[in-house]
Order: structure tokens, then sequence, then C-alpha cells
């Protein structure tokens, strides 16, 4: 059983992903919880339910932690990408951007969103194991780097480019290196559907220096998510340094090392991730240590954080409405979102903390399950939870949820999707409108047979 105290400060105001919530919260003078500024009773009143909310002030120093630790522990040059696929939004990429952030996107949507967010072709990289020929094809028109990720990509991008032309290519394999993670977040293993194996390495390298259009200027790997282990990057950046040693030696002049992503969050009490200065540091140095070791000259170090950035930074709040109790069981809570909004729990068993918007200093504790409101068993948002006495129009804020929430939800059972805003300093701004149900119908189409005749 997990469940709330009563609501607890901040800890760690330099690296919001060791915080469970967003570093602007804070109890208000009306003993009621605010984020930003703002009231969260408030917001979900104005807004609505279930509410997606944003604090700008946890992202930007999230994104600051990370500059700030490259320029302190690498005396080389770095390039930190936001992994977009953690949260895509026009918001969110105007944010990195002015922050200093590349970006790295796996789909054509989230190309669009970054380019459209203010980031730039050239501090993009493309990644995906089976890209289409269209979004390959927008990727080079923008000068977007594209990670080859196998030989279907080589294979497309002959029909793209020509031998009068050139694009800017990463190569991605798989480092053999396990970390203990969920099964499915975890793509740094031999058997991976992401990345070269390592013995395909010296053959694609040397295919690679055959095409004229081939600029191969940086090497990719990536070992997993939610990681709070150090070691596994320090083994990386050795394998990693072979590898650029033997491009170079090939004749690329690969001059970028992308280490991934993948440093852990705060979901719950007993979660400890290291902090980002710690995880920035860390790879740092296992990189200067692994290419002075080899003599090699410093690569442009990139990172890809993506849930550290995000997922601490965002909240969601929903509203309660039907209890249900079990006698001797359990007790049933229903709210007005669930796995459409936040897959994860059904998808992998995650956890979460959570408290009543309006009561967070009580203390009078019994223990629930929050129950989605979709047409299945396991829609469940925390189950056996510990959460003060509440009736049905309580809102509750769910924590954690700024990363692979909006970007996994769906509209299971014709649900619309929720609202996003974004607050700081006591205002908020919509980021993200909330789908209306007749939203849900623009993409239907009715043939004529079907529509009844009077």
């Amino acid at each position: 059983m997990h469940g709330s105290k009563a609501f607890e400060p901040n800890l760690d105001i330099d690296s919001p992903n060791r915080n469970i919530a967003p570093i602007s919260s804070e109890i208000n003078e009306n003993k009621k919880l605010a984020v930003g500024g703002c009231q969260l009773s408030d917001l979900a009143k104005q807004y609505g339910t279930p509410l997606y909310v944003f604090d700008e002030l946890s992202l930007r120093t999230a994104c600051k932690a990370y500059i700030a630790s490259l320029k302190k522990h690498y005396p080389g040059e770095s390039l930190p990408l936001y992994a977009s696929k953690a949260n895509s939004s026009l918001a969110i990429c105007a944010v990195i951007a002015s922050e200093g952030f590349g970006l790295d996107a796996v789909s054509e949507g989230e190309l669009l969103t970054a380019l459209k967010g203010g980031v730039k072709g050239e501090d993009i990289v493309f990644h995906g194991n089976n890209k289409s020929q269209d979004e390959l094809n927008f990727a080079y028109k923008n000068n977007v780097t594209i990670v080859l990720d196998n030989y279907h990509d080589i294979e497309l991008l002959k029909n793209i480019v020509s031998d009068e032309e050139t694009v800017n290519l990463m190569l991605r394999f798989t480092p053999g290196i396990e970390c203990h993670t969920h099964e499915y977040i975890r793509t740094g293993h031999l058997d991976s559907k992401f990345g070269f194996d390592p013995d395909e390495l010296k053959s694609v390298l040397e295919e690679l220096k055959t095409y004229k259009w081939a600029n191969l200027t940086g090497l990719h790997a990536h070992i997993g998510s939610q990681i709070f282990e150090v070691q596994p990057h320090i083994d990386l950046a050795g394998v990693m340094a072979d590898a650029l040693k033997l491009g170079q030696e090939i004749g690329h002049p690969i001059a970028d090392l992308n280490l991934g992503g993948g440093l852990g969050i705060k979901y719950v009490q007993k979660d400890k991730p290291p902090s980002i200065e710690k995880w920035v540091e860390v790879i740092s140095n296992a990189v200067v240590k692994a290419c002075r070791q080899r003599n090699l000259d410093l690569p442009r170090l990139m990172c890809e954080p993506g849930r550290s950035l995000v997922a601490n930074s965002g909240l969601t709040i929903y509203k309660i409405g039907a209890k249900k109790v079990v006698p001797g069981v359990r007790t049933y809570l229903s709210v007005d979102g669930g796995m459409s909004d936040n897959p994860r729990p059904i998808t992998y068993q995650s956890l979460y903390s959570a408290c009543l918007v309006d009561k967070p200093l009580n203390t009078n504790f019994e223990k629930v399950t929050i129950a989605g409101k979709h047409c299945e068993s396991g829609d469940v948002l925390l189950k056996d939870f510990l959460l003060p006495s509440c009736e049905s129009g309580d809102f509750l804020a769910v924590f954690g949820t700024g990363a692979y929430n909006y970007s996994m939800s769906s509209n299971y059972n014709r649900i619309p999707r929720p609202a996003t805003i974004m607050v700081n300093k006591g205002s908020s701004e919509l980021t993200q409108r909330r789908e209306l149900p007749e939203d849900l119908l623009q993409l239907d189409v009715l043939p004529d047979r079907f529509i009844p005749k009077n």
C-alpha cells in the first residue's frame, strides 16, 4: 500500500526530478494547494476537469539545470536535446528552445510541432525504427539530422538524397547494457527493436563511406528510461568511445556523441533518483575519461532528457464523483478521467502520488482506490491509497503526470482529451484546448448508403 502524508514542501528546488510536486507548489493563505501562484481548485473551476496543469518554473529550472551542469562538468561542447515523445506541444517546444535546448523527434508530427514551436532544424534529431519515406523527406528538407536505425533507413534515403547533396546522419546501435527498469522501456540490451547490432557496426560504417550523400556526424545509443543507477551510463561511455574511434578510423567526420536520456524521477516517496547535476557529472566524466584513454578529441556531448524535464512539471486535476464501498474489501472513489488521459497505471502498473487540493494538510486518512470512468475493470489510477476523507465534488491532484500522459492519451470510450494550461507567477494560460465530443466526429465519414432515406 502507498499513500499520501499531509502535503510536504519540496526538498530540492534545483533538481525538479527529485520532487513529487512542481517546485512552485505551496499551501496558500487559504490553506489550499497552489502551483505557479494559482490555487488549483480555482483552476479546476475555471477550465474544467480533468485538467493537465504545467508549471513553467519547474520546466525552466530543469532545463537550466542541464545546461549549467553540462557547462560545469563537460569541458567540450554540448547540446541537450528534449525527448519530445514525453510531451509534445507548441508551448513546451517554445520553452525548451528559449532555454537553449535542441530536440529529438520520432514522427513527422513531433518534427512539425518542434519546428512550429521555434526549434531550429539543425538542432533536431529524428529517431525511429520504421521511418516512412515521407517522414525522412520532411526531415531532410528541414535540415534535421536523421538517426539511422537500420538498413531500411539507408535504402529509403538513397531515393531521397542525390550524390550532389548531403544529409547529416547519426548512427544508432544497441550497446548491450542492462539497466533495472520496466521491460517495455529497456532499449539498450541486444534483443531490441532499436538500432544496429554491435557486430554490424563496422560493416555499416564502411558501407556509409561509399555514399557521397551520407555525412555521418554522430553516434547514438540509449539504454532505457526511469533509471536511478549511474553505472550503466559509465559503461555506455566506454562502448560509445570505442565506436567513435572506429568510425573516425574508417573516415567519418563524427563529432557528436549522443548518450540518450533515461534519468528517472520521483513518483512516490520511496523513489530516489539522482539529481540532474549528478547524472550530468557522471556521464561527462565518463566520456572525458573514455576519450582520453583512446586519445580521442572530445566530441560534442549530447543527451536526451524527456521525463526528467517535464514529468514533475505537470499534474492532473480530477473531480471525485461516485463512491462505492465493498464491505471488508475496498472503497472505490471514481474520478472524471482515467486511462484515456493516463494510460501508465494500466500499461506499466505505474505508481503515483496525489492529494486533495483543498485539503492538503488533512490527516484523517482512509484507504481508498481511485478508479477511472472507463469501461475497464483495470482502469485504476491509485490502488489502496491513503487519502483524507472526501466527498463527491472534491478535487484531486495527481502529481508527476507531465510525461507520457498527454502524449499517450487516447479517446477510448469516445472521451475527449483534457485541456492543458501553463501556470507561472500567478497567471494561467491555455496551451492545449479541451477536446469536445463533436471534435471526435471530425475524422469520421458516413457513406451515403448508411444515411436513412425519409
